[in-house]
């Protein structure tokens, strides 16, 4: 098996925290989201791993250096879904499938499933979807995708549903895409769905949650921080009821840490202060007797 994770991206829901760290490097349970997805697919089975980069590059390359799986694919410009898959072509074997992820989602979805129900249907495309109301925009019918707008057609029957960004495409298609300049892969696609070129795989049951927002983010450590979430044993921070505590941290004196929330990796945070439903990032300082309450805190984050 053969991947392409998507990290290039500005983030822009997430400033200022994305200003100075990729979205897919944000802490995930204390640990960069980038290598919770990169486990994954070095379980899986992937071989070969190009992980794309633009936004604060230099970060993309440090974080993959111990995964010798990784082509870090540097984009002086912003391509596009589309266009980073082309290029990446360059990279990989262009005789299988590529299984695409996008690096700013948390998820538990079976790589190995999806890879084969892409193999067993001889489709060109196969895109794991599920029924996520917020985001069920993809119009389905059958075993087969309609269209990515969430139009209506007469003598279906139809249903809509989310895309999860999780896909794997054949490389005959992926040479469809220019060479140069940006291309957004769902153009390309809603052009297949309508010649029925394009199934999926349901993954209903599957944990997946965005972070594209910071309540996104804090909602997403509520959950597993609260919840029996396997997640949590995947990392090396110390466990004190919900929190996660990282290394080298201080807690001073009469601190209370309240219904959930992590302490990254050297954090100092003053006597008397009072903490709750908040994720605090690597370095970070809290003065004597603050009062933090559903925050994300990171050196360097100007509000």
């Amino acid at each position: 098996m053969q991947a392409i994770l998507l990290a290039a991206g500005f983030g822009t829901r997430l400033r200022p925290y994305s200003n100075i760290r990729p979205k897919p490097l944000f802490p995930v349970l204390n640990r960069p989201l980038i290598h919770h997805l990169l486990d994954m697919l070095v379980k899986a089975g992937c071989a070969k791993i190009v992980v794309n980069s633009h936004h604060l590059a230099r970060q993309i390359y440090a974080a993959v250096d111990s995964y010798p799986q990784v082509t870090v694919q540097r984009e002086p410009e912003i391509r596009g879904t589309g266009g980073s898959l082309r290029l990446a072509l360059q990279s990989l074997d262009n005789n299988k499938p590529v299984l695409v992820m996008n690096g700013d989602i948390v998820h538990n979805i079976d790589l190995n499933r999806l890879y084969d129900a892409h193999i067993r249907s001889a489709n060109q495309v196969t895109l794991a979807m599920h029924d996520y109301p917020r985001f069920n925009s993809v119009v389905v019918a059958g075993d087969r995708v309609v269209s990515f707008r969430s139009e209506k057609r007469k003598g279906q029957r139809k249903e809509n549903l989310a895309f999860t960004g999780i896909h794997v495409v054949s490389p005959e298609i992926i040479r469809q895409i220019p060479k140069r300049g940006f291309f957004h892969i769902i153009d390309l696609y809603e052009q297949l769905a309508e010649s029925g070129d394009v199934g999926f795989e349901r993954v209903d049951m599957a944990l997946w949650r965005d972070i594209g927002t910071p309540e996104d983010y804090l909602g997403l450590h509520r959950e597993l921080l609260t919840s029996a979430s396997d997640m949590l044993f995947k990392h090396k921070s110390a466990r004190k009821g919900n929190w996660l505590i990282g290394k080298n941290v201080h807690i001073g004196r009469g601190v209370k840490l309240l219904d959930w929330g992590c302490l990254g990796d050297g954090v100092r945070v003053g006597d008397g202060s009072v903490l709750r439903r908040s994720v605090i990032w690597d370095g970070v300082q809290v003065a004597e007797n603050g009062n933090i309450a559903d925050c994300i805190l990171a050196v360097g984050a100007i509000h």
